[in-house]
This record gives structure tokens, C-alpha cells and sequence, in this order.
């Protein structure tokens, strides 16, 4: 961005080959073509979403979603974006995009469902306006950031001048990857925003099975980190553990609008589980305008779904998982408006002064009995996509600019083993019938006349 010292040129280097790693959210895979896409959402119907809009839709409710590019024309989303702005210095403008994460995290939040003839994909909370700030997030085919916190303390800062109550980051990237002065500087960002009473919710990322590295910005003090759980409210496997961890939310056969040929997507993660949980604050900030960010989360934690009845919270699950149907009918004693739920102090360590070559250290928390899902990609063309796309494949390689390989072939120093937020297989597109031309948006079979929600209504642990 800009730097011309030494450091910022190794920092340039450096970055190229780390930025298949700083994702937290997996690529999605189009969604597979069952029933209709509204139906597809468990989630909803588990949380109990209709019944909770007739008392809350987050209206009056402004979500800064800070992500890759948007697409703005997607029907579920016409009409559910303010004016945003880029960060990132790539190319296209805010609605642009390289993949569909930053699409399908505004989904989950503030789909309206009208596209694939009215029943498409709904957000949690549809009456909210998403705030689009877009950021390099170094995917495949797209210019590489040197600055990734900084870029997101920008957006962070914009968010908070344009009126946002919540803040949605589904990115991340490894400690060992970040640099003290660009954390110290965030830091302050955060400490500001929340002095405002801006809740900043971030993923905590999806590597637990794989070091279970500490993620930035999800571990930062004064940001709320959000882990994945699964249908029975168990913690995914790929979910990172830790202090950190304040709330879980669903993450596994999640169904949102995105930028796929059928223009749905399947996906898992951290990423969604995040925004269902910004979509939670919205939803209980609307019932109660007058309430303060610390009491809306404070309301959260206390309604939360624990894993054994009266227990604290753990690194597994935080406080627990998130349940805006409880906190809508009983939300309890909101408390103070001046203190903040959460512990004082950081929760993650001083990064070091340079990434490192070296594996991340194995995890200590205890191992959840579940294999980590995947993801079922289905309704779009079989073949692999094309060269510099986001495949979300783990062996994809990010595309290097020639300046930044001529800088690491004369240095000859820099090695970093490249990770990607992404369990190490996938399976390829599931052969199926093509989607009629004359039917927009990969539009679904109607709904059979005997389809019952996949989780009854009564017997999940979002809603009780």
C-alpha cells in the first residue's frame, strides 16, 4: 500500500505467498438442488426465524459487512445495500468481486428471498441494510494485500462514522502472519468503536484441526469471536477453540445467495456462523432501539444455549450457542449500559515479529467426536473453473504479480508454507442435470407436499 522501505517490500513478498491462508471462510459450492432454496436453510427453521419476525427483522438496523466484493444485483439483495466504499485498491470497485463470500455473508444477514421466484434465500434478519466495505483478502485472481488488518481498521472506521450498530468480519488471518505495530493499531480502532458502542463480531476461524492456530482480528479484545456448531448444536470439528471464542452459531449446510452459475451456494464455516450471529444483534437491537451494544450482547451471552444446563463458558462453545428467539421473548436484565459482558483484556498473543516457517502448534482443547463437514457441490457445470477464479480448491495457488516474484527470486529468503481455510479435500461438482436456460437462477423443484423442516421446530437446541 504504498510502502517503499525495506519492510514494506518484504512485507509485499511475504503476503503474496501467505494469501491463500487469510480467509477464515471456505469457498462455497453451489448449492445442491433439492426442494426449494428457503427450504434448504435449516437454520431458520431451527432459530424459529418466522415466528421471530413478527416481533423483529432488524429494521432500523445498519450491518457493515466487511468482505471480498458484492454483488449488488443478486435478486435476494437488490434493495438491502447502502453506498459502500473499497478498501482493498484493487480493481472494480466495491461491487466487484472475486468470489461470493462477501455476497453470501450479506445473504445470511439480509436476504429478502424474492429471487428463484420468491423463494430464494433469507437472511436472519431481512430488515436490515447491509453495508458493503470491501477488502483485499488475497483470493486467487485477485491483487495481493500487504495490509490486511489495516485495510480492515479502515473499513472499521468508516462503518462507525456511517451510523453502523453492528460490524460483520468473516475473515481472518494467523497471528504468526500479522505485525505488532499493525495489531497495536487495529487494536485502537476497536477500543474507539466499541467507546461508540459498535459491536464488531469476527470469525475465529476454521483451522482447528490443523494447529488450531489463533486467528486476527476474531482474537483481539474488544472484538466478539463466533465459532460454528451444526445442527444438534455441537461444535464443527474445523472450528478453532479458545478464549476467543465468545458465541457459537450454525455453520454446517449453510444455504445462501451467491455468485455461482445457479446463484446459490452450499458452504460451512466460521464465515456464516459470524454472520448469523451479527444477524442475532440486529435482530434484538431493533426490539430494543434503546438499548446499548454492551447490553444487546450482554442479552446474547445470556440467553445462549450452553452445553450443559448452568455451565459456564468453555473454549469450545464460549457462552454458548447464540439464540435470538430466546432473547426476543426473554431477554432477562439487560445490566449496565457502560460495561461491556466480556472479560477485560486480550485474549491472543503478541504476534511474532515475522511469519514463520514452521507448523502452527498442536491444539490443546479437547476434540469434538465429528467429522469436519464438506461441502455438496451441485447445479453448475462439472468442469473446473477457469485459471486465476476461486476454485476453493486447497492446491489452488494464488496468482503472483511478476514484481513481486522478480522481488522474492532476487531475495531467495522467503519460504512460508501456504494454507488455505479449507479442509484438505473436496469433492468434485456432483454431475447433474443442467438448469433449463429459461429458468433464472438455477430456479428448484417445487416443495413436495410432504416435506417436513430437517430439524422439528420444537426439538433443537436453537430455540429452546
Amino acid at each position: 500500500m504504498g510502502r517503499t522501505n525495506a519492510r514494506g517490500r518484504w512485507r509485499a513478498g511475504a503476503a503474496a505467498l501467505l494469501a491463500a491462508g487469510i480467509v477464515v471462510g471456505p469457498v462455497a459450492a453451489p448449492a445442491v438442488a433439492e426442494d426449494t432454496i428457503r427450504q434448504q436453510q435449516w437454520h431458520l427453521e431451527a432459530m424459529h426465524a418466522p415466528e421471530m419476525w413478527k416481533v423483529s427483522k432488524g429494521q432500523g438496523i445498519t450491518v457493515a459487512v466487511i468482505d471480498s466484493g458484492f454483488k449488488f444485483d443478486h435478486p435476494d439483495l437488490e434493495g438491502q445495500f447502502l453506498p459502500g466504499q473499497d478498501f482493498s485498491g484493487s480493481p472494480g470497485g466495491v461491487g466487484s468481486f472475486t468470489d461470493g463470500h462477501g455476497t453470501a455473508i450479506s445473504s445470511f444477514i439480509a436476504g429478502t428471498g424474492r429471487g428463484n421466484g420468491g423463494t430464494g434465500a433469507q437472511g436472519l434478519a431481512p430488515g436490515v441494510k447491509v453495508l458493503p466495505l470491501k477488502i483485499n483478502t488475497g483470493k486467487v485472481g485477485s491483487v495481493v494485500s500487504t495490509d490486511f488488518l489495516g485495510q480492515i481498521g479502515q473499513a472499521v472506521n468508516y462503518a462507525v462514522e456511517q451510523g453502523a450498530k453492528v460490524v460483520n468480519i468473516s475473515q481472518g488471518i494467523d497471528a504468526v502472519t500479522a505485525f505488532p505495530a499493525d495489531v497495536a493499531k487495529f487494536n485502537g480502532i476497536i477500543a474507539a468503536a466499541r467507546e461508540k458502542g459498535v459491536l464488531v463480531f469476527a470469525a475465529v476461524g476454521n483451522e482447528a484441526e490443523k494447529g488450531n492456530p489463533v486467528e486476527y482480528p476474531g482474537a483481539l479484545p474488544g472484538v466478539i469471536g463466533v465459532g460454528a456448531s451444526d445442527r444438534n448444536g455441537t461444535v464443527t470439528a474445523e472450528s478453532e477453540r479458545g478464549p476467543q471464542v465468545a458465541l457459537v452459531a450454525p455453520g454446517v449446510d449453510m444455504i445462501a445467495a451467491c455468485t455461482s452459475s445457479t446463484g446459490y451456494c452450499k458452504s460451512h464455516g466460521t464465515s456464516d456462523s459470524t454472520a448469523v450471529v451479527s444477524a442475532s444483534a440486529a435482530l434484538v437491537w431493533a426490539a430494543h432501539p434503546d438499548w446499548t451494544g454492551n447490553q444487546v450482547l450482554r442479552v446474547l451471552i445470556n440467553t445462549a444455549g450452553k452445553a450443559n444446563d448452568g455451565a459456564g463458558r468453555n473454549d469450545l462453545i464460549g457462552y454458548g450457542a447464540v439464540r435470538p428467539r430466546v432473547a426476543l421473548t426473554d431477554p432477562g436484565d439487560p445490566g449496565p449500559a457502560n460495561v461491556s459482558p466480556l472479560p477485560v483484556g486480550s485474549v491472543a498473543p503478541t504476534p511474532a515479529p515475522a511469519p514463520s516457517v514452521s507448523a502452527s502448534a498442536p491444539a490443546s482443547a479437547v476434540p469434538v467426536p465429528l467429522e469436519s463437514p464438506t461441502d455438496v457441490a451441485a447445479g453448475a457445470p462439472s468442469t473446473q473453473p477457469e485459471a486465476g477464479k476461486s476454485s476453493g480448491s486447497s492446491s489452488t495457488l494464488p496468482i503472483v504479480g511478476g514484481a513481486a516474484v522478480g522481488l522474492m527470486l532476487v531475495a531467495g529468503v522467503v519460504f512460508v508454507v501456504m494454507r488455505r481455510r479449507k479442509p484438505a479435500t473436496q469433492p468434485e461438482p456432483a454431475q447433474v442435470p443442467p438448469v433449463p436456460s429459461q429458468q433464472p437462477l438455477g430456479a428448484m423443484p417445487p416443495v413436495p407436499s410432504s416435506y417436513q423442516p430437517p430439524v422439528p421446530p420444537e426439538d433443537n437446541p436453537y430455540a429452546r
